[in-house]
């Protein structure tokens, strides 16, 4: 088979969920933005439907697909609308919205949770402004049911316990206008510091195998992804790819794989140079039609670039055919 394969393992993802589940204490809210971090929303939120609390999504189209794909679940989209259509669409997928500014409260209809700036300042109403959109949320008979913010360095004791605090303080003020509102800030960094407080947590890569900086992970790699040896033979000529050979390489052989299918150009894979659009070109001798695993941890070769597990899942992910373990 010419095209690199994503293995996404689910029996992996559903340990790694209960995992969490039991470090954290509370109720999960599984983040399956951007694609799941390129393993397949749609998949990844059948497997996950009976044990989570709800999903989160980063946008309406995200939300759309999981209704489309049947789930039922709540869905929570993580980011405030920015015109009227995607509130319109929200309500009709009946997903929840978020509200993080007084344009964006003005635009949300039906469910609603608040979001808090506690000190990342991507979104979120500053801590003063909370009274006063709660009693505009009153006055527009929204139903709200959660509030919630996000941990930038979840590995810093200070900081950590600094944005706990500003968030708690918020969440009691909110809870004098909505009673009943679910209170949640950990994702997975917050699960493994310890420090997984309130009503929820919000874990996203920790499903997927990995752990931000500056944790140990106690989990394990959802995605392998492996591509087939095409081509192998002895050396002709001064080139290995769009590089030149090294002096004592007498054979060659080539992976289907390469930056067209979502790793980084520059080397990696074992390549000799640069990788081509697609293909990888090795030193040595290899069985035609083997199938080779090219990738089976994202942050040890995100480490190679000076980038994240993230960055790597949701490139590679998106570029490669996948299949399911079950």
């Amino acid at each position: 088979m010419q095209d690199p394969t994503a293995v996404i393992s689910l029996p992996a993802l559903l340990q790694n969920f209960r995992t969490l589940s039991a470090l954290a204490g509370v109720p999960l809210i599984a983040v399956v933005k951007d694609d799941a971090y390129g393993h397949g929303a749609e998949r990844v939120a059948h497997a996950l439907e009976r044990e989570v609390l709800m999903f989160a999504v980063a946008t309406v189209e995200e939300g759309a697909r999981l209704r489309v794909a049947g789930i039922g679940k709540d869905v929570l989209v993580l980011t405030p609308p920015s015109c009227p259509e995607e509130a319109l669409r929200a309500e009709a997928y009946g997903l929840i919205g978020t509200a993080g500014s007084f344009r964006s409260l003005g635009l949300c209809r039906g469910r609603v949770h608040l979001a808090v700036n506690t000190g990342m300042n991507r979104y979120g109403f500053h801590p003063r402004e909370i009274r006063a959109a709660c009693r505009l949320a009153k006055r527009r008979a929204l139903a709200v049911g959660g509030v919630f913010s996000h941990l930038y360095d979840a590995a810093n004791f200070e900081v950590r316990t600094a944005q706990i605090a500003t968030f708690s303080a918020c969440a009691d003020m909110m809870r004098r206008f909505f009673p009943e509102a679910l209170r949640h800030l950990s994702a997975t960094g917050g699960i493994l510091a310890g420090d997984a407080p309130f009503d929820a947590v919000r874990p996203g890569i920790g499903l997927y195998g990995y752990a931000p900086a500056g944790f140990f992970c106690p989990l394990t790699p959802v995605m392998k992804v492996y591509a087939d040896v095409l081509s192998s033979g002895a050396r002709y000529g001064g080139g290995a790819g769009y590089a030149h050979a090294p002096e004592g390489s007498d054979a060659f052989h080539t992976l289907g794989v390469g930056y067209g299918d979502g790793f980084f150009r520059k080397r990696g894979l074992g390549s000799v140079g640069e990788l081509c659009m697609d293909a990888c070109v090795r030193p040595g001798r290899a069985e035609v039609g083997t199938r080779v695993c090219v990738m089976d941890d994202a942050a040890a070769y995100a480490a190679q670039y000076g980038t994240t597990a993230y960055e790597v899942l949701v490139r590679v992910g998106r570029g490669v055919r996948r299949v399911y373990e079950r």
